[in-house]
């Protein structure tokens, strides 16, 4: 006679334990990333995993490029840290006064930014293929 195993379930918030950021490898290995901050890199994370919950809501501009909102309040939240330290990161990340990985649009007074996260690869193909 086979044995069953016994399997308990998730309960309240432990599914929440197999869910993790993903901070793309080449931004740690590439030498065109070198001078950006462990925490941009972090943050970079952050807003990736916030851009597959607006392709799921389907957030597209008329260009079909996908964005994201999220306010510096909660990524200061998130990253334990103070509004003016985020402002700091997401400068080192935008494409005005940084590495040119995200590009913020702003919708007007009291509302909070669009930010489209660039694609890293393709802009890395790009330029490779500029050199051939």
């Amino acid at each position: 006679m086979e044995s069953t195993i016994k399997f308990d379930y998730f309960r309240g918030m432990e599914g929440e334990q197999y869910t993790f950021y993903r901070i793309p490898k080449v931004l740690f290995t590439a030498e065109c990333f070198r001078s950006l901050s462990c925490e941009a890199k972090v943050l970079y994370g952050l807003l990736l995993d916030r851009m597959g919950l607006s392709i799921k809501n389907r957030w597209f501009d008329e260009e079909d490029r996908v964005y994201i909102i999220f306010t510096v309040e909660e990524l200061a939240e998130l990253l334990n840290c103070g509004t003016q330290k985020v402002v700091r990161l997401l400068k080192e990340l935008d494409v005005k006064s940084g590495i040119g990985l995200i590009e913020k649009k702003r919708l007007g007074l009291g509302k909070p930014n669009v930010i489209y996260v660039k694609n890293f690869m393709i802009q890395e193909l790009t330029r490779a293929e500029k050199q051939d």
